[in-house]
Formats: structure tokens, sequence, C-alpha cells
């Protein structure tokens, strides 16, 4: 079947799926567009989600007839995943779940002709959820946006607002060598519990789920409401349970809910703790309405009574007879096509991606790949040349990872030039995945209504640092840079190795973009350790702030001492003075291009 025509700039290059047909070129306002119509494959609207379709057009008409108030509309928009744009009232944000990351190679082709089709630039993003988000969508385009993706078995619904969130989990799920047990059918069943559930459609505000199956804590566990680490106690599959962990303004660490929850005990495990939250949550402060507050307020081991008495009564209801004994799950290789491989280029750039962003499966023979979309973004042509990449070497199957990137699974090991070939010939082929040039942002003030700083901008700037070798030095190369462009901590800054967080300051009677520095964030075993704030930097003097902490700490550090425990052991104060330098500005006249903000021209202005 023929799905709507998309359109692919000329810096995607070209359309890799085999066969691709009807391949014209045009040009528009000086930027040639290749239309590419693409053939994936739709699938059935269920009359639930047809109904949601139809309200949404119905919505959007009568807005924009003028019968319908705008706040009104804004929480129907919000359940449903659309947002609003910064400076305009006209376009907004689309975000499309993707539940625990997992996408068919038909899907990933769906999300580009969106992007192609509804998107100025063309351009997806990768969110920190594992979600796709789609920037400046005209309004009254939006229902034809959210028809497409649910004819490829995509929704948009509960993305946002004061919902359960995507529910994320390891991208390793089912191919690591380590894990205890793959966790994708138990993400799947709370996804599928919790998705329109009434429970979850009027809560104080969000509520987040992930899973984890590995030692190594991939889905950082410790900044979500509710995280589940896979488990087994004499045999028996379940959970260790975390909840109360959170970013934003107050960061909070998850807390120990339960050392072991039996594998059929999970979904009532799950709803007795939202609805706790929904019972609970403060509704008039809206800085203080997460899970984390509550457990603040009562302290860990009343919110543990009061939960085990919720679910006791939900043992007899609903979730607790719901069949969550699960079969065990074992991942078996994808039937493919006789593919001859090539030859491995006797390159640095191809040995080192084989190093950064090729991980050997437990399934021998098999790699899993990281595809690096630099800032989280991809562009609808790379979006198809990904999808043609799985489909031929992978089963057709990818994940998104919370660090802003695809996956590729089951990439046979001799294929692996293969698959770099393709990737570099769409301008993938970038390695470094997971590592220190690998920088996670928020989309920043370029789009979003609450930030103050263009963390696009910045993410861009201290790409540059790492064009010559900085990034491979093994005493940096597994360090980490988050960027957010205000304190909601969108981009996780506060879990970074290096963190920034965007506001503003006044100088010589100017607005200057800073930014607040924190040193020696992380994640491990399902805990969170926030950094420490230092310093606050003119955005423009930021890239040589970094290469000074960077060298430092590599001239300086003790023996197999972590960036982490150098930190620990300089100290704030001597960390401050180092940069002390990098905190004033000279007087405009002399240097008005250290004003203003990156990724933007003329003078900054912050948000009203």
């Amino acid at each position: 079947m023929t799905g709507k025509n998309g359109q692919q700039s000329c810096a995607a290059k070209s359309d890799f799926r085999a066969g691709s047909p009807q391949i014209s070129v045009a040009s528009r306002a000086n930027l040639v567009i290749i239309v590419v119509m693409s053939a994936w494959k739709k699938i059935p609207i269920s009359p639930v989600q047809e109904a949601e379709l139809q309200r949404f057009d119905q919505e959007v008409a009568a807005l924009q007839r003028g019968e319908r108030d705008p706040d009104d509309f804004k929480r129907f928009r919000l359940e449903n995943g659309v947002y609003g744009i910064r400076g305009t009232t006209d376009r907004h944000m689309i975000r499309a779940k993707i539940r625990y990351g997992a996408l068919t190679a038909d899907q990933l082709e769906c999300l580009a002709d969106v992007a192609a089709e509804f998107t100025p630039l063309q351009i997806a993003h990768i969110t920190t959820r594992q979600d796709l988000q789609f920037h400046n969508v005209e309004q009254r385009r939006i229902p034809a946006a959210l028809r497409l993706l649910a004819e490829s078995g995509l929704t948009t619904r509960e993305a946002c607002g004061n919902t359960v969130r995507n529910v994320t989990a390891c991208p390793f799920a089912g191919i690591a060598a380590d894990e205890v047990f793959d966790v994708t059918p138990y993400a799947t069943a709370v996804n599928e519990f919790l998705l329109r559930n009434p429970l979850c459609q009027n809560m104080p505000r969000k509520f987040k789920i992930a899973f984890e199956g590995c030692p190594t804590d991939h889905a950082r566990l410790g900044i979500n409401d509710f995280g589940a680490q896979a488990m087994l106690k004499d045999g028996r599959r379940g959970f260790r349970i975390s909840v109360g962990g959170g970013l934003g303004s107050l960061p909070v660490s998850a807390q120990l809910l339960e050392e072991f929850t039996p594998e059929e005990w999970l979904l009532p495990s799950v709803e007795a703790a939202i609805r706790l939250f929904d019972r609970h949550g403060n509704r008039k402060d809206r800085a203080r309405a997460r899970l984390k507050f509550v457990i603040k307020d009562w302290g860990i081991e009343e919110f543990r009574k009061q939960w085990l008495t919720e679910r006791q009564a939900l043992l007899l209801t609903q979730s607790g007879a719901a069949a969550c004994r699960l079969p065990a799950v074992t991942e078996t290789a994808p039937a493919l096509p006789t593919i001859a491989p090539v030859a491995a280029p006797d390159t640095p750039a191809y040995r080192r991606w084989l190093t950064t962003n090729c991980v050997a499966q437990k399934q021998a023979g098999y790699f899993a790949v990281s595809v690096r979309c630099p800032l989280g973004d991809i562009t609808a042509g790379q979006l198809r040349a990904v999808a043609g990449v799985a489909r031929r070497y992978g089963g057709g199957w990818v994940r998104t990872t919370i660090t802003q990137n695809l996956m590729l699974r089951w990439i046979p090991a001799q294929l692996l030039p293969n698959v770099y070939a393709e990737l570099t010939q769409a301008d993938l082929g970038a390695h470094e995945a997971e590592h220190l040039a690998d920088i996670t942002r928020c989309p920043g003030a370029d789009t979003c209504q609450l930030a103050i700083t263009h963390s696009r901008g910045l993410a861009e700037a201290l790409s540059e640092l790492f064009v010559n070798g900085l990034t491979q030095d093994p005493v940096l190369q597994d360090l980490t840079i988050k960027i957010s462009g205000c304190p909601n901590s969108c981009g996780q800054h506060q879990i970074a190795d290096i963190g920034f967080t965007g506001t503003s300051k006044t100088i010589d009677g100017h607005a200057v973009a800073h930014y607040r520095l924190l040193v020696g964030g992380g994640t491990a075993a399902g805990r969170a350790t926030f950094g420490v704030p230092v310093t606050m930097l003119p955005a423009k003097r930021i890239p040589a702030v970094v290469e000074k902490l960077l060298t430092t700490y590599r001239a300086t550090r003790g023996e197999d001492e972590t960036f982490h425990d150098f930190v620990e052991r300089v100290g704030v104060p001597h960390l401050k003075q180092l940069l002390d330098e990098f905190t004033t500005l000279p007087p405009h006249s002399a240097r008005p291009d250290w004003y203003g903000d990156f990724g933007v021209t003329g003078e900054f202005q912050p948000r009203g």
C-alpha cells in the first residue's frame, strides 16, 4: 500500500530502501527538495483510535472557527501528545510514543514521512524517553499527521500532559549477555494496561516508568517515578521496585520500595503507586506535584505501608486478575536473504566505530549497532536509510535509546562493514556513540516555550571540541555532557559528569545567555547521584570551560580516579577558582560577540 508523499532534503542524501519508487526533484526557496513516495505497509486503525482521531479533527476545526476556548483545547491536545511552540499559537510539536523504544522498519518510514510532510526542516528529534517528536507542525495539519502515525501502529496518546508518559526500557533487552531476563514483555504489559486507562487521564502531574534487565542501569531507574529492575528469587522472575525519582529544579533519587515483587504482582504494584499519587499528589502547587514530594512528605516507610494496603485491595480487582506471569522470551535470529559481505575498510574511523558503536549480543555471531544521531536529530532521509539497513541486515527491528540515538539489532558480524558503508553514505556513520562527544540536549529555546537558552546551539559549539581526538582519550571517552535550556532538566543535565542548565544575566546593560555548571552527576544500580553546582557562565565562554575542565582532570587525576571522585577530591571552591576567568565579560563594546547565545544571531532575548 502506498503512504503519503514525503519530502526529503538534499542534506539527507538519498533514500536507501531497495526499490524506492518515483523520485523527483523540485526547488523551494533556494532549497532543493527530493520528493519520495514511501511504500510502508499500513495497518487497520482500531475503532478507539479512530474515534480519537475524528475528535481531534473536530476540536481543531472548532478552535479555528473560534468555538473552543484555547485553554480548554490546551489540556485536550496535551493528553494527545501535542505541545505548543515558542512564539506562535498556530504551530505545534507532536510527540510520538515509542513504547520501550521498539520500532519496525515500516514505522521508521512512517516517521520519515511525518518529518518530510509536516515539518519545515524535515527533521525528527529523539527524546530522552525514547520518543520521537516533530516541531513546527501547522495546527490545521495536526489531524493528518496523527492519522499517518496511527496507520503505522503508533500513537501520541498520553505522550504529554498529566498522564503516565512513555514506558521506557533498556535498549539491550533480549540481547544483553548479562541481563537477568528480557523485560520487554513486562514493559509491553504495563504500557497496554495503562494506555487510555481512566486512572491515568488527569493526575496531579506526569508519571514516569522504566524497566531494566541488566546490571548496568541503561534505563536510569533512579530518575523515574517507578523503576522495575529484573530479579530472580528461587527461580522465580520478579522485580526490585524503586519509587520517587525525578529531576527538575529539586532532583531526588528513587528509593527502594520492595526488594522482590513477583512478576504476577507487577500490574497491581504499578497501579497502587499511581492511585496513591493520584489521590495525594499536590494539585494546588504544580512545582510540588510529583510523586517524589508525596514520599518526601510521608517518608518512604509510610508510603510503603499505604502502598501495600492499596496493592492488597487491587489483587482482587482487574489489575490483580490480569495475567502478568508471562512466558520466558527468547529472541531468535531473523531470517535474512544471503548478502555478500563487503571488505572492511582499513581506516581508523571504521576501527573506532567498531569499538564505540558495536556491542556483541549474547546470541553468538550477532551485534547491536548504535546509530549516533548528533544532538538527537535525524532527517527524513536518514530515517529511511536506517529503515532500509534494518530490513536488509537486522530483521527490520530498531530501538530508540534515552541517549537520543537509534540501535540496530541482530546484525551478523560479517555484515558489519556493509552496515557501516550504508550508514556512512547516509551521514550516520559517526563513531563515539554513548561516549564523550555524544552530547545529550533538550530542544531548547528554538521551540520550547519554557526554555531560556538555545541548548542546541551550545551542543553544536561543544561538538567542535571533539574533532581533534580529545574524545578518544581513554581517560575522557566515557564521560558524559548533558544540556538543558531551563531547570526542568529535559536534557538530564543533573546526571551528567558535566551538565549545563540555561539561565540569563544582565551585564553592561545587556541580557546575556548563561548556563549553570554542574559536575559529578550519574546513575548506577537504580540510584542517581546529582551534579553539584559550581558557577554560572556566559554561554559563549563554555567551550573554553569544558576544554579546561577536561584537560585539568586528565592532567591531575589520581590513578584510576573517576571524574566523580576527582570532583569530590578537589572540591567546588577549587573548581570555581579554576574557572573564575570565564565568569565575567569585557565591556560590550570590546566583545559584543560574547554577549549573545549560540544558535541565534543578534541580541539575546530571555524568555519573558
